[in-house]
């Protein structure tokens, strides 16, 4: 068995490492030219915690990351009661993207990796794929799997007439900044005003990172920083004085990171009989429910239980098909009740029942009887 994962984000390099544990031929095709790192940090949650530890990677990825807890406060500090969930419903790994990419990249073995290599077309056949790449070479395999984030270019040949869309008016800017002068006693969540939430966690080497994202926002103007900077008012009390407008003041223009938040629409297949997608490339959702690199990570796991090296491709993605669809179907549903939440007690209250649902409710992995031919 032979696969070729497009994209060596988190999704494709975590979907790299769990086919070869599954004893499959690998090969990952990213199109820029080293491992891809953009964004700052982002958080993973208990399932996709216990994903590396199958995957014998978790200890290292502990290391790399600060255990936190995503509780809310309004903009004068009061935190925002959730009652009925426990501690383990709030307690997520804040680690920095980057290392967390190389730490994959070098689990799944570097040799595995070719860079400055993206996809251009493919072709299925009754028993095989073939996978025309940018370079102008070809590669045959058993399998083809997009994890080629959300402007897909797997997805574009899958499920034609599905670009990318612009959630519209939701923006988000962050920065992860080394140690600085300012004090930073605790991390802390702000659910603001106007369509606002922001807040600033402790990384586990002593800098901070801050976000900020902001729905139904007017018109952009200035640089991001000055953007940034432009929305303190509505989610701290003390304005420019506050611990977030201040880290953001000591952040330099170039590391601030902002984004027009982009959505893939829901799709009518994810597979064909040798062509799969998994992470953003199949479902990029909000990410104010910053969740996303955590449900990829259960794609990639998933496929790395059904897929075997003497079994039936085809049958093996249609039951990541028909399980997966219907599961994203009611995660859009979670996610949209805490984006319309009317008040802010109501947002961090559907945020905790959607984690709470997250981490319990995990799909149905296959255990030692996998799809086989």
């Amino acid at each position: 068995m032979r696969a070729v994962v497009i994209g060596a984000g988190i999704v494709g390099l975590t979907t790299g490492l769990a086919l070869r544990h599954a004893g499959i031929e690998v090969v990952i095709c990213e199109r820029a030219p080293k491992i891809r790192a953009d964004g700052a940090s982002l958080g993973l949650w208990a399932n996709a915690l216990a994903v590396f530890d199958d995957l014998a990677v978790g200890e290292q990825v502990r290391c790399i990351g600060a255990p936190t807890e995503m509780y809310f406060h309004d903009p004068a500090g009061r935190l925002l009661d959730t009652p009925g969930f426990g501690p383990e419903d709030h307690q997520y790994l804040l680690v920095h993207r980057a290392k967390l990419n190389d730490l994959l990249a070098d689990a799944v073995g570097r040799d595995n990796i070719r860079l400055s290599t993206g996809l251009t077309a493919y072709e299925e056949h009754a028993d095989h794929v073939t996978v025309h790449l940018a370079d102008g070479s070809s590669e045959d395999a058993d399998v083809l799997v997009g994890a080629d984030g959300t402007y897909s270019a797997v997805r574009a040949q899958l499920v034609p007439g599905t670009p990318a869309r612009e959630h519209p008016g939701h923006h988000a800017w962050r920065a992860v900044i080394p140690a600085t002068g300012i004090t930073v006693p605790e991390d802390r969540l702000i659910l603001g005003t106007h369509g606002c939430r922001g807040g600033y966690v402790r990384t586990y080497d002593g800098g901070v990172y801050w976000l900020l994202n902001q729905f139904d926002s007017p018109p952009l103007t200035g640089s991001p920083k000055q953007q940034a900077m432009e929305r303190i008012v509505h989610l701290e009390e003390g304005g420019r004085n506050g611990v977030l407008a201040e880290l953001i003041a000591a952040t330099p223009e170039d590391l601030v990171l902002h984004n027009q938040v982009m959505l893939v629409p829901p799709l009518s297949h994810w597979v064909s009989a040798r062509v799969v997608l998994a992470g953003d490339a199949a479902h990029a959702m909000s990410p104010h429910i910053t969740a996303g690199a955590t449900l990829g990570i259960e794609d990639a796991a998933l496929l790395g239980r059904l897929l075997t090296p003497t079994g039936d491709v085809p049958v093996a993605l249609a039951a990541y098909e028909a399980g997966q669809i219907p599961r994203y179907a009611h995660i859009a549903r979670l996610s949209a009740a805490v984006e319309h939440a009317p008040t802010p007690q109501k947002f961090a209250q559907n945020y905790v029942a959607f984690s709470h649902w997250m981490i319990t409710q995990r799909p149905q992995w296959p255990g030692k009887n996998r799809v086989n031919a």
